[in-house]
Order: C-alpha cells, then sequence, then structure tokens
C-alpha cells in the first residue's frame, strides 16, 4: 500500500468518525493538513468508492471474503431465518456417528 493510498484511507476514517461526507475536496485538505504528498487521483478515487459504498460496511467486513459473510452474520438479526438453518446443520452431525460405520467399541 502506498502512502498516498494510506493517507486517503486514513483521511476517510477520520471525515467518517467526525460525520463529514466524504469528497475529494475534504480528504486532500485533511492530507495537505498533515504533511502527506500524495498523487492527486488518490483522493477522487476514494470520494467515489465511498459515494457506492459506505465505509461502515468495510469496516465491518474487512478480512470477511465479501459480502456472503456479513449476510450469513446478519441473518440471527433477523429472528427466523437463522435458527432453521443451524438446526439443519445439527441434524446433519447426529447423523454421522459411529453406529453407521461399525465402529463401537461394545458390539
Amino acid at each position: 500500500m502506498s502512502v498516498g493510498e494510506l493517507g486517503c484511507t486514513y483521511a476517510a476514517l477520520l471525515l467518517f468518525d467526525d460525520g463529514i461526507p466524504i469528497t475529494a475536496e475534504k480528504i486532500t485538505t485533511v492530507v495537505k493538513a498533515a504533511n502527506i504528498s500524495v498523487e492527486s487521483y488518490w483522493p477522487s478515487l476514494f470520494a467515489k468508492l465511498f459515494e457506492k459504498r459506505d465505509i461502515e460496511d468495510l469496516i465491518l467486513t474487512v478480512g470477511t471474503g465479501g459480502g456472503s459473510a456479513v449476510a450469513v452474520a446478519a441473518a440471527p438479526v433477523g429472528g427466523g431465518t437463522a435458527a432453521p438453518v443451524a438446526e439443519e446443520k445439527k441434524e446433519e452431525i447426529k447423523e454421522d456417528s459411529d453406529e453407521d460405520l461399525g465402529l463401537s467399541l461394545f458390539d
């Protein structure tokens, strides 16, 4: 990760934390105030990214590999749909017992 990219990342996080809309001009202002030299395209790329994606979603899903993991994690909050899925997995585990394989010690 380049210094410019990292600087814009921290600038966007700072703006988000203060509740200020993330724009290219504001990212540039924060980066200049921090005395960091960045290429002119970084602030606009970050601003375009945060127009389309919510920064909070990106923070919460870091390291999960994508949106599908978020949907699985968010399902228990919704209530009814997550419980049957968990029950189905438990039933599958019960089916994989030693009786099926004939490995019982007391036969």
